[in-house]
């Protein structure tokens, strides 16, 4: 059994001429002509801050399919997960997430449209955004292949049943979510460091742990299938021309935002509180998919 799916049918970018007007070069760039030109060609976006404008009309597949929201809601973070896009006016570059991500925060049709959203009865940016921390999360996987491993460590039975295993504090638990959490378990190491910090790892970890009420499947397929769909509707790819290979287009951001008083987006600073900032720079559109830890709604 394998979690591989060779067409995913993203949202592609094309043609190719179009792409090439806007790419820039990666931070760890070892010519150092390409890169001084690349940061002179950058350099009016370092100078400016952003504008942002919501899209209202963009609707996600996961937040609107029945099957989808009613697997977040016995995971309690049915009402706590969310997304919202925004399209912006300057060019982006991943030398400047910090500055992009501060005026995003600070944009006030963002705030706007974030206070509308009582999550917990909190209300999100009362105060001004005084600064951000930005985490660049890697994004580069295509198929569901980096879940294999999953299906021959001993974590999940050739039906697809997940292992169950005693703990010390959880009565019902498992060694998904033990090889997920805990170093100490003998199948953490079964991911790599660089596996577990990609965002379709991090999507799935974030899902198979759930909100404060969770209830924890007994097989594996809802996690990876719901997976699967949420990344396919939050990330952009492009395939190459001549080559056929499908890449990811899509930056993905880890953000959190500080007023005087501390962190006020999200709120808290929890493994599952999160905020993602996931830039798409060709449309110019970048969508905040976030989660506030809790008890989740109890009905559509």
């Amino acid at each position: 059994m394998s979690a591989h799916v060779a067409d995913w049918s993203f949202k592609h970018h094309e043609p190719a001429s179009y792409l090439r007007t806007e790419v820039s070069l990666p931070l760890s760039v070892s010519a150092n002509t390409d890169k001084t030109v690349n940061m002179a060609a950058e350099r009016c976006p370092f100078e400016q801050t952003y504008s942002f404008s919501p899209l209202p009309t963009k609707k996600f597949s996961f937040l609107q399919d029945k099957d989808t929201l009613a697997l977040l809601m016995k995971w309690s973070m049915l009402g706590r997960i969310s997304t919202q896009c925004y399209s912006f006016d300057h060019s982006f570059s991943s030398y400047n997430s910090d500055k992009f991500a501060l005026s995003f925060f600070r944009d006030p049709d963002v705030v706007s449209s974030l206070r509308k959203m009582k999550v917990g009865g909190q209300v999100p940016l009362e105060k001004p955004v005084v600064s951000v921390s930005v985490e660049s999360v890697p994004c580069t996987q295509v198929s569901m292949e980096l879940f294999d491993p999953i299906y021959s460590c001993g974590v999940v039975r050739p039906s697809g049943q997940v292992v169950k295993c005693f703990h010390d504090v959880h009565p019902d638990y498992d060694e998904l979510r033990q090889m997920l959490q805990e170093e100490d378990s003998e199948h953490y190491y079964v991911f790599g460091r660089e596996q577990r910090a990609e965002f379709l790892f991090r999507v799935f970890k974030h899902l198979c742990v759930g909100g404060e009420l969770c209830q924890h499947e007994d097989t594996i397929d809802p996690y990876i299938s719901t997976t699967k769909q949420m990344y396919k509707d939050l990330i952009s790819v492009q395939k190459d021309p001549e080559t056929k290979k499908i890449s990811v287009v899509s930056t993905v951001l880890k953000v959190c935002a500080y007023d005087e008083s501390g962190p006020c987006y999200p709120t808290r600073e929890e493994d599952q509180t999160f905020a993602y900032l996931i830039v798409d720079p060709f449309r110019r559109h970048v969508t905040l998919f976030s989660h506030f830890y809790g008890v989740g709604n109890f009905a559509f």
